[in-house]
């Protein structure tokens, strides 16, 4: 293992956290419609959604793991000169709705590594100004050698 790569991995260490937090406007929901393609009545048709339990239209969850891709980036921050990658994420789940106009708030915290694949995994929470889990999941960040 090349000595940046050892003191990258080691600088992702245990219980090492990020947060961020962001109201969610309608704007960033159309926008990632645009970007996505994915202009389902969900994200995008009030009238549509005012007639389900949901009652408004709900962001994509999508948009909430992008959340989390921001806090994974804050985690890495200024790290010794090394490739540090996502590796990818594992038992994403969207307990409750997202709306537009919530405040949400990414927790991102690293509560596992594994020296020998240099890999950390992280749990990984979005919740709402209501206190409601809309995202979480694993986040799994790699040291490239």
């Amino acid at each position: 293992m090349t000595s940046a790569a050892r003191e990258a991995f080691a600088a992702l260490h245990m219980g090492k956290k990020a947060t961020m937090r962001k109201t969610v406007g309608e704007s960033d929901v159309y926008l990632f419609a645009g970007i996505t393609g994915d202009l389902g009545p969900n994200h995008c048709d009030e009238d549509f959604m005012s007639k389900t339990p949901y009652k408004h239209r709900i962001a994509h969850g999508v948009l909430a793991v992008g959340f989390m891709s921001t806090c994974s980036t804050k985690v890495i921050g200024d790290l010794p000169p090394a490739a540090v990658v996502s590796y990818g994420y594992d038992k994403i789940r969207f307990p409750r709705p997202l709306y537009i106009g919530d405040t949400v708030t990414v927790t991102y915290e690293i509560v596992e590594r594994d020296e020998k694949e240099l890999k950390t995994f992280a749990k990984v929470t979005c919740t709402t100004q209501r206190g409601d889990v809309v995202a979480a999941g694993t986040h799994i960040l790699k040291v490239v050698e």
